[in-house]
């Protein structure tokens, strides 16, 4: 409307000077009124050069507008709907089936948000090569770009595991400290799948970060395929949280193949009390001792350290609480959708992909088996019998995996209590997956 109006003003001001130009040739030179005429005719076809040019421009930026749409854009590449469907996968296993939703929700929401096209949210170029292009960050970074930058860094990783060390009871381990054996057996799941990820075309960094899911901790997990091979950040992150959450449903077939009747009968005697002084000495004692001589697993059990000692300690229950609440939550938040912003089409829709989630599961299998394998060789020298059950919960999923031990057991034995025997390997073996992956990071970082 308003480009008419200006049309009909612009023609209107034109015949006025041509008028006005004919009136002056009967009453001035001739000369005068040519020029007149000239100027009026050049005025009328600059006007319509304009109309022409800027209805060209308006075509312009309507075709530009469809080519920019991310409709557009996902016909043109489909995959980018088969990664928005399987975040919608994702939402119902966290939603409807309630698997592991406090961080499965944020990573499938991280997934459909860097698989919008055109949202421009996250960049994998700013870090490609492993490292952070920081010359880069500031053009046109989006916001996922800062907050993935915590898990570059390792630093969500590493403040989790405060969070979890708060939570965390060493008690059972210490009245029992046969556990640690068991939840050092269920790591043999990691470098058995390590090896076998080897021989299906993964290289080393690669291979480790898959193996370190057969641990079941994720965000050690995480802290390890963020350092050595994070263009699998993904795909890893989305198995291993998978499997934890699957854990009573992948466990207890094994648990009944590898045992007899009569060994998910054993009834184990109730473990001593522990002294307030042990669990104080305890995280420092294992902190000093695994960070010299892993030092590359010192951030993770310094973190997890820390916050049991300050659980422990009782005397900054305000720490506590926020470490527990308000931190862990924080960056569980945090840390969840950036892992899933890095599982983009391209990395996910791949041979590798489903390599990854295969050898996840079997690196699982093998640590289930591995702590229930230990348990019965224990029994041949022991006068004092371990009920094998309790070894499949060395694979650190903290304390579902105990859980399953006590349900698999009472189907046996209404009677039988297995939960607190089980919480021996069970934190046994989230110190276990730290120090695997760090054996792995300092051979291969």
């Amino acid at each position: 409307m308003k480009q008419s109006i200006k049309v009909f003003l612009l023609s209107v001001m034109a015949l006025f000077a041509v008028n006005f130009a004919t009136m002056a040739q009967d009453a001035t030179e001739e000369t005068v009124a040519a020029e007149v005429v000239a100027v009026a005719e050049e005025a009328v076809e600059a006007v319509a050069a304009e109309v022409v040019e800027e209805n060209i421009d308006l075509g312009e930026t309507m075709v530009n507008f469809f080519e920019g749409m991310g409709l557009t854009a996902m016909a043109q590449d489909p995959r980018y709907l088969i990664m928005i469907i399987i975040a919608c996968v994702l939402f119902y296993l966290a939603i409807v089936k309630q698997f592991e939703p406090l961080l499965l929700l944020p990573i499938a929401f991280g997934m459909l948000l860097t698989n919008l096209p055109g949202a421009g949210l996250f960049h994998e170029e700013l870090f490609a090569g492993g490292h952070v292009h920081w010359s880069d960050m500031a053009n046109g970074a989006g916001l996922l770009d800062f907050l993935y930058l915590g898990v570059k860094l390792g630093i969500y990783p590493c403040l989790i595991f405060i969070g979890v060390g708060s939570m965390t009871d060493f008690g059972p381990l210490l009245a029992n400290p046969k556990s640690l054996l068991l939840g050092a057996a269920a790591q043999l799941g990691i470098f058995a799948a390590f090896f076998g990820a080897r021989l299906l075309g993964f290289d080393a960094a690669e291979a480790a970060s898959i193996g370190i899911i057969g641990g079941a901790d994720g965000p050690t997990a995480i802290f390890l395929t963020s350092k050595l091979a994070p263009h699998l950040l993904g795909p890893i992150a989305v198995a291993a949280y998978s499997y934890m959450a699957l854990v009573p449903v992948i466990q207890p077939p094994i648990m009944r193949l590898l045992t007899t009747k009569e060994e998910r009968q054993i009834t184990m005697k109730q473990v001593r009390s522990v002294s307030k002084r042990e669990k104080i000495i305890f995280p420092i004692m294992v902190t000093i001792i695994i960070s010299l001589l892993l030092p590359d697993a010192a951030a993770l059990i310094g973190c997890l350290m820390l916050g049991n000692l300050m659980k422990e300690c009782g005397v900054v229950d305000r720490l506590t609480k926020t470490v527990q609440n308000e931190l862990m939550n924080i960056c569980t938040i945090f840390l969840g959708i950036t892992v899933g912003a890095t599982a983009t089409a391209g990395t996910f829709l791949s041979l590798g992909t489903l390599g990854i989630l295969a050898m996840g599961i079997t690196a699982f299998a093998l640590g289930s088996a591995g702590g229930v394998l230990l348990a019965k060789f224990m029994n041949l020298f022991l006068k004092n019998k371990i009920n094998p059950l309790i070894g499949s919960a060395g694979v650190s999923a903290v304390p579902m995996a105990a859980r399953v031990s006590q349900v698999v057991g009472q189907e046996e034995n209404p009677t039988n209590y297995l939960l607190m025997h089980a919480m021996g390997p069970n934190v046994a073996g989230v110190i276990g997956s730290a120090v695997a992956a760090g054996i792995l990071l300092s051979m291969l970082g």
